[in-house]
C-alpha cells in the first residue's frame, strides 16, 4: 500500500477555512446557519483526512465546537423557567466575534503584503518562496481550500459516472511518477486544461495520488492554477520553474 503524507503550510487555520465557507456559501457572518456551515466544513477535513494531509488538531477542536453548536440549534425552544440555558450566549454570536477579529487582521495582512509588493519593485530581489502563490497574474487567487472544494466536486462526479470495474489490474502509480506525466500533459496543451480532466481514472488511490501530484506541483511552482471567478472552473497551465533540460 502506498503511502505519502503532505503537510501543507498554506493551511491558516480553522478560522481561514470558515471565512472561506461564509464566503462561498454567501453567508452573513453574524448569522451563521449552524447545520450548514458544520456540514460544509467536516466535508472538507474529511476530505484533508482521506488525501491524508497532516491535519492540525485545531482544525478538529474546531469541529468538535461547530457539531455542539449544530445540535444547540437543533434542540428545541426552551420555556423561559430553565433561566440558566437561557442566560448562556450563543456560540454563534462568540464564533462571528472570533471571525470578525480574524478577518481584520487578515485585511491588514494582506494589505501590509501589497505595500510589501510595492516596494519589492524599487529594489530587486529574489521572488519569496510562498506555497501555492502563482506568479502569473490571474483576475482570481486559488487559495488551498479552492483546490479541496473543486476535488470534492470532481469526486461527486465521477462517482455518479462509474464505468463497469476493469478485470486487469493497472499499474501501480507513485505521485513522482504522476508529477511527470501531468507535466509532460500540461507542456504539450496548447490552451489551459480544466481541473476535472487532470484525473482520467475512477479510482480512488489513482485520484489522491493525482491530486497530491497537482499539489506538489503548485508548491514547487511548476503549474498554475487560475479561476476566472467565484464559483467557476479551475483550469491549470504548465508553468513556473523549468528544472528540466
Amino acid at each position: 500500500m502506498m503511502e505519502y503524507k503532505v503537510k501543507i503550510d498554506s493551511f491558516e487555520g480553522p478560522l481561514d477555512l470558515l471565512l472561506h465557507l461564509i464566503q462561498q456559501l454567501e453567508i452573513d457572518i453574524y448569522d451563521i446557519p449552524a447545520a450548514e456551515i458544520t456540514n460544509q466544513y467536516l466535508m472538507y477535513v474529511n476530505t484533508m483526512q482521506q488525501l491524508e494531509l497532516d491535519v492540525a488538531s485545531e482544525y478538529l477542536v474546531m469541529a468538535a465546537t461547530l457539531i455542539a453548536m449544530k445540535s444547540r440549534s437543533l434542540l428545541p425552544d426552551h420555556e423561559s423557567d430553565e433561566e440558566d440555558f437561557m442566560d448562556e450566549e450563543d456560540p454563534r454570536e462568540e464564533l462571528a466575534r472570533r471571525l470578525l477579529e480574524y478577518k481584520r487582521y487578515k485585511e491588514a495582512a494582506e494589505k501590509l503584503h501589497e505595500l510589501e509588493e510595492e516596494r519589492a519593485k524599487v529594489h530587486s530581489r529574489p521572488p519569496a518562496d510562498k506555497l501555492f502563490e502563482s506568479n502569473a497574474e490571474g483576475p482570481l487567487h486559488v487559495s488551498i481550500f479552492d483546490m479541496l472544494g473543486a476535488f470534492q466536486k470532481m469526486t461527486r462526479r465521477k462517482k455518479l459516472a462509474v464505468p463497469p470495474k476493469a478485470t486487469v489490474r493497472r499499474e501501480e502509480l507513485s505521485v513522482e511518477k504522476r508529477m511527470h506525466a501531468l507535466k509532460e500533459k500540461l507542456r504539450s496543451a496548447q490552451s489551459p486544461i480544466l481541473f476535472d480532466d487532470l484525473f482520467d481514472s475512477h479510482e480512488r488511490d489513482e485520484l489522491v495520488i493525482s491530486f497530491l501530484a497537482v499539489l506538489e506541483l503548485m508548491k514547487q511552482n511548476e503549474i498554475v492554477v487560475s479561476q476566472n471567478g467565484n464559483f467557476a472552473d479551475l483550469y491549470v497551465t504548465a508553468g513556473g520553474n523549468d528544472d528540466e533540460k
